[in-house]
């Protein structure tokens, strides 16, 4: 897998994404149609894992999270940023979604949780804000973010 590989991957992904709102519903299409277990989950988990092993993707480290923004948002991806961290039972910094957020929790430790949710999706309304956080072992989460927009608190 290479990050060009990767990044049509996620385009494919994403083209579903274009358009809709941040919320429950969104939350819930996507663990049916894309869930844990589903072949778009095993594409995905692959995709990170085999990129953090070969160094392009959390090529950055900071406060004991291994992070990075792989694809800054662009067309091809429908106006999505691409993040993924390395997180083992850790809270991170504390940040608001302005426009929302879209998280992918990938597990390496069966009992590995991102805010309390298993393996699968977690979408993040738009205004929304947490520390986000990863325990019962260690975890990959790929984020999506419209137009990359974050913002960094300092609680």
């Amino acid at each position: 897998m290479s990050p060009t590989e990767f990044r049509a991957l996620l385009a494919r992904l994403t083209a579903q994404l274009a358009g809709r709102p941040l919320d429950d519903s969104l939350d819930a299409w996507l663990n049916a149609e894309h869930g844990a277990g589903s072949a778009t989950y095993r594409e995905l988990k692959a995709a990170c894992e085999a990129g953090v092993a070969a160094g392009w993707l959390c090529d950055r480290e900071g406060g004991g999270i291994r992070y990075g923004r792989i694809f800054k948002p662009a067309d091809d991806l429908h106006g999505f940023s691409v993040d993924v961290v390395d997180m083992c039972d850790i809270a991170g910094p504390h940040h608001v979604h302005p426009e929302g957020e879209i998280d992918l929790i990938l597990p390496l430790d069966g009992a590995a949780r991102f805010d309390g949710r298993p393996a699968g999706w977690l979408v993040c309304p738009p205004g929304s804000a947490h520390r986000p956080t990863v325990s019962g072992g260690r975890a990959l989460v790929l984020y999506l973010l419209p137009a990359g927009r974050i913002e960094f608190t300092r609680q």
